[in-house]
C-alpha cells in the first residue's frame, strides 16, 4: 500500500522508523533538549542520517499528568521548527498535534502527517485535517493526559480499542478524509495499565486486520520501566524488544526515541521476511 506524505510516497507495506523531536520543556524522555530550532532542525538531520523516514515534532508533552499548553505557544514551539526542517531536511515531516490551527499552518510549511493522541476529537480538528489535505494517524487515549492514568478500565481492551478507533475512522471518512490517508495508533501507555499494554502487543496483529496501517510508540515508556526496572535512559533494549515484536505482527511505523538502534532491529526482521520466513 503506497501513502503520499506532501509529495513524498512510502510503502506501508514495510516497517518505517519515525524519529521524535519534541520542542517542548516537559516531554518524559527528552524536554527542554530540543526546544530551539537550531537543536531540533540538528536531531532531525542526524535521525535521518541513522535510518528514519518520519521525523515527529511535537511541541505538547502528553506524558501522564501534563500540564495543557496554549493554543499560540503551540504554535510558537512547533512551526518554526517544521518550516526549518521542510526547508534543510529531505523527510516526511510528522507533527503530534490536536490543534486545529496547528494542523493548518504546519500543512502549509511542509509536514506530511497529522499525528493526533486525540484523534481528531478537539473540535475544528476533522475539518482543519480535511483542510490540510494530509494523511492522518488517529490514536486511542483513554481520558486526557491529566487523568488517563488513573485506574483505567476496559470490558476488553483489545475490542474497546478497535471499535474506538473504527468510529473516528468513520467520523473522518465522512468528513472527507480518504482511508487511504488514515493510519491507526493504539495509544500504548495513554490510559492503560501495564497488563493492558501488553494485551494489546500480543495481538496487535488483530489491530492490523482493521485494514489500515498501524503506527506503534513505546519507546522508552513506563511500561517498559515497569517490567525491567530500568530508568528511562536504560530501556533501550526493551524498548528494541518492543519495537521487534510489533514489526512482526504488522506495524507500519515505529515512533522512537534511538533511531540507529530501531532501524537495524527492523532490518534484521525484514531481512527473515523476505527469505519467505
Amino acid at each position: 500500500m503506497q501513502m503520499t506524505f506532501a509529495g513524498r510516497e512510502l510503502d506501508m507495506g514495510r516497517c518505517h522508523v519515525m524519529g521524535i523531536v519534541n520542542v517542548t520543556p516537559d516531554s518524559f524522555s527528552d524536554g527542554g533538549r530540543y526546544n530551539s530550532v537550531e537543536l531540533a532542525v540538528q536531531r532531525a538531520r542526524e535521525m535521518v542520517a541513522d535510518g528514519a523516514a518520519f521525523v515527529d515534532v511535537g511541541g505538547e508533552s502528553t506524558r501522564p499528568g501534563a500540564a495543557p499548553v496554549s493554543e499560540q505557544e503551540e504554535l510558537d514551539r512547533v512551526c518554526p521548527v517544521v518550516e526549518a526542517i521542510a526547508r534543510d531536511v529531505d523527510t516526511v515531516i510528522s507533527v503530534d498535534t490536536s490543534t486545529p490551527s496547528v494542523i493548518r499552518e504546519t500543512a502549509r510549511l511542509g509536514a506530511g502527517l497529522v499525528n493526533d493522541v486525540r484523534a481528531l476529537e478537539r473540535e475544528g480538528a476533522v475539518d482543519a485535517a480535511v483542510e490540510a489535505g494530509l494523511p492522518v494517524c488517529l490514536m486511542h487515549m483513554k481520558g486526557a493526559p491529566g487523568t488517563m492514568q488513573q485506574n483505567p478500565e476496559y470490558r476488553h481492551v483489545v475490542r474497546d480499542v478497535a471499535t474506538y478507533l473504527m468510529d473516528r475512522v468513520r467520523v473522518c471518512e465522512a468528513a472527507g478524509i480518504p482511508a487511504e490517508n488514515i493510519l491507526l495508533d493504539p495509544g500504548f501507555g495513554f490510559g492503560k495499565t501495564l497488563e493492558h499494554n501488553l494485551q494489546l502487543l500480543a495481538t496487535l496483529e488483530q489491530l492490523r486486520v482493521l485494514g489500515y496501517p498501524l503506527l506503534v510508540g513505546m519507546s522508552r515508556k513506563t511500561m517498559l520501566g515497569q517490567i525491567t526496572g530500568r530508568e528511562v535512559s536504560e530501556r533501550l533494549p526493551a524498548s528494541l524488544a518492543v519495537a521487534t515484536i510489533s514489526v512482526l505482527k504488522g506495524a507500519s511505523v515505529i515512533r522512537v526515541h534511538d533511531v540507529r538502534e530501531t532501524v537495524d532491529a527492523v532490518r534484521v526482521v525484514e531481512a527473515m521476511q523476505a527469505q519467505g520466513y
